[in-house]
């Protein structure tokens, strides 16, 4: 992909585990969403008070090269709402990640997020299934 010109393509923006499809600009190795994809895929919106979500608005310094003619940069956005972000330009795709805040809390609840796996003999077994009882999970990744 030629990272010196803009132009325009179709993205995968996963936020909160869920994917949605944006029309986005690439130009300059970034990626850039129109203020109304923003606010439909993200729900928030670009106003004189800064970056608005119902009652909460963040601040936009103005200095801040987040907004252009091309729209809004993903990693502007991701860094203002203090949001982690995986980006990946050959595969169209970017990953918006939990606010610290929110991990953070989740991490001092001491509860571990439900999730579901296959046995070795492919049974399903969801962690909620042994709340209360003592749980040993072994992890293996080959990379």
């Amino acid at each position: 992909m030629d990272k010196d010109t803009a132009t325009a393509h179709s993205f995968v923006l996963i936020d909160a585990g869920h994917p949605l499809a944006v029309a986005v600009v690439v130009n300059g190795g970034q990626v850039w969403l129109p203020a109304d994809a923003v606010k439909a895929a993200l729900g928030w919106e670009l106003k004189p008070e800064g970056l608005c979500r119902g009652d909460v608005c963040v601040p936009v310094p103005a200095s801040s090269p987040i907004t252009t003619g091309d729209g809004i940069d993903l990693a502007g956005l991701a860094g203002l709402l203090r949001r982690p972000l995986a980006l990946d330009l050959e595969e169209r795709a970017a990953y918006l990640g939990a606010p610290a805040a929110d991990r953070g809390a989740a991490l001092a609840s001491l509860d571990a997020p439900d999730f579901t796996l296959p046995d070795l003999e492919g049974r399903a077994h969801t962690l909620s299934e042994h709340r209360g009882k003592k749980v040993l999970l072994v992890a293996y990744a080959s990379w």
